[in-house]
């Protein structure tokens, strides 16, 4: 791993993760316009997977390290995502509610991993709190027609979607320490082979009769988001994400991250006219604060004493 600065390459290509992935959600709404949550699960893993299955081998590790990582992120993140987004959750609010993974990565962590909690994760996990809190007012005190687009039911399921993210970060962390040499592609590519089944049975057992082959006319926008979110929210964006992580440290590459909510907000208004409300605002301000606390809270709390050292 190099320390360099980013060049235009790297630049160029943080610039396209975050447009990638800020605008799977608006890909995730198109979608299920035309498959169910299962289904939709389904195709996306056969699309992220079939291409590359024929190039890239096995990676050398147990096989738990691959099964844990698709069931968790493949049918636990996106299958509680996808069925979110059909229930009540608006792609605005889903891009910024997904982020909470941080602070569930860091509690599982702490839990299992045995990791510390220094005083700017405890600080941002309180600021994420307060934003959580806003977005339960919302429903507690509506404020306007544009809640019925966002329900409870929706607003839990994106937060276990995102506590599923946090597990499977988890287990990648587990397979590393227990890997010799980890394979990050090939271990994506793998491991996405495991959620096509249970997405299958899950469509078989839930959904209605009547939709079992009702796939097979969906529109064409419904195909094109599915096969985006495949082979490009998931083959082109982790490669581009796994590259830069080879070149520099995750403190310098994880900050970009925080462009993908705001994305996700912007396309989720412009291109589906969602409308968020003033507590949904003061919940997106709160988490988005709390983000950046996590991310630069020990670097300010050096820097800034450091400051009034200085000009004393």
């Amino acid at each position: 791993m190099t320390h360099s600065r980013f060049g235009a390459r790297d630049l160029t290509a943080a610039l396209c993760i975050i447009l990638i992935w800020g605008t799977n959600f608006v890909a995730m709404k198109l979608a299920l316009r035309g498959f169910t949550p299962f289904q939709l699960g389904a195709l996306r893993y056969a699309f992220a997977t079939l291409p590359l299955l024929l190039f890239i081998k096995p990676p050398k590790m147990h096989w738990k390290w691959l099964v844990s990582y698709g069931m968790l992120q493949g049918v636990g993140q996106f299958g509680l995502l996808f069925v979110a987004l059909n229930v009540g959750m608006t792609a605005a609010l889903a891009s910024v509610l997904l982020q909470t993974q941080v602070f569930f990565t860091a509690l599982f962590g702490f839990i299992l991993l045995n990791e510390g909690m220094g005083r700017s994760l405890k600080v941002g996990l309180l600021l994420a709190a307060l934003g959580l809190g806003c977005f339960a007012m919302n429903y507690l005190l509506p404020d306007g027609s544009a809640v019925a687009a966002s329900t409870p039911l929706g607003f839990v399921l994106c937060l276990a979607a995102a506590s599923m993210w946090a597990g499977s970060n988890i287990v990648v962390r587990k397979a590393q320490r227990t890997t010799a040499h980890f394979d990050v592609i090939a271990f994506m590519v793998w491991s996405s082979l495991v959620p096509i089944l249970p997405y299958i049975a899950l469509s078989a057992v839930f959904d209605a009769p009547a939709s079992h082959w009702e796939w097979l006319n969906a529109p064409l926008s419904s195909w094109s988001s599915a096969a985006y979110l495949g082979w490009i929210g998931t083959i082109l964006g982790y490669t581009l994400w796994t590259g830069l992580l080879t070149r520099h440290p995750v403190n310098r590459v994880a900050p970009f991250s925080l462009g993908v909510p705001i994305v996700g907000l912007a396309t989720g208004m412009i291109v589906l006219g969602e409308v968020v409300t003033r507590w949904q605002w003061s919940g997106i301000v709160l988490i988005v604060a709390s983000l950046i606390c996590v991310l630069f809270g020990d670097q300010l709390s050096r820097k800034i004493p450091a400051l009034f050292r200085a000009n004393a």
